[in-house]
């Protein structure tokens, strides 16, 4: 095959350090989702949404053939922590993140469920959403080292 294609669709989950409410104000919550939409696609993985609430952000993505997941997350993370450290400091994502495979037969099961993190951590937190993910995809893990 002369060219090479691929259709590979990840949901990122990164929090602020120690989960800190640094995107509690909704104008730069929504500008920050912005910010990662375009660094993501400069990346060559167009996001298909970005949401959120003040602790964390949730991403639906194609992935480019051309770079790994730590390479995508590292560099998205990168590039928009200095875009709030413009107006706060004091920011940080933390250390990890988590990656899950989508299907496309799931798109609008997960789009829906980024847009509406506002409704379900009104009952859910953020850890007990992460540890879910976790075990749908079968993942295990050690508290110690998934939380900073």
């Amino acid at each position: 095959m002369p060219q090479s294609l691929s259709a590979v669709y990840v949901h990122g989950v990164f929090s602020t350090k120690s989960r800190s409410p640094f995107l509690a104000d909704e104008a730069l919550r929504k500008d920050i989702h912005a910010y990662i939409a375009g660094v993501t696609k400069r990346l060559d993985c167009p996001a298909l949404e970005v949401g959120g609430v003040a602790d964390h952000v949730h991403l639906l993505v194609r992935l480019s053939r051309t770079i790994t997941i730590a390479d995508w997350m590292k560099e998205t993370k990168r590039v928009s922590s200095s875009f709030v450290k413009e107006t706060n400091v004091d920011f940080a994502w933390q250390a990890g993140y988590g990656a899950f495979s989508v299907s496309a037969t799931d798109f609008d099961k997960i789009i829906h469920y980024i847009r509406s993190q506002d409704v379900h951590h009104r009952t859910v937190s953020f850890q007990d959403e992460f540890r879910q993910l976790l075990r749908e995809h079968g993942m295990e893990w050690d508290e110690k080292y998934v939380w900073d």
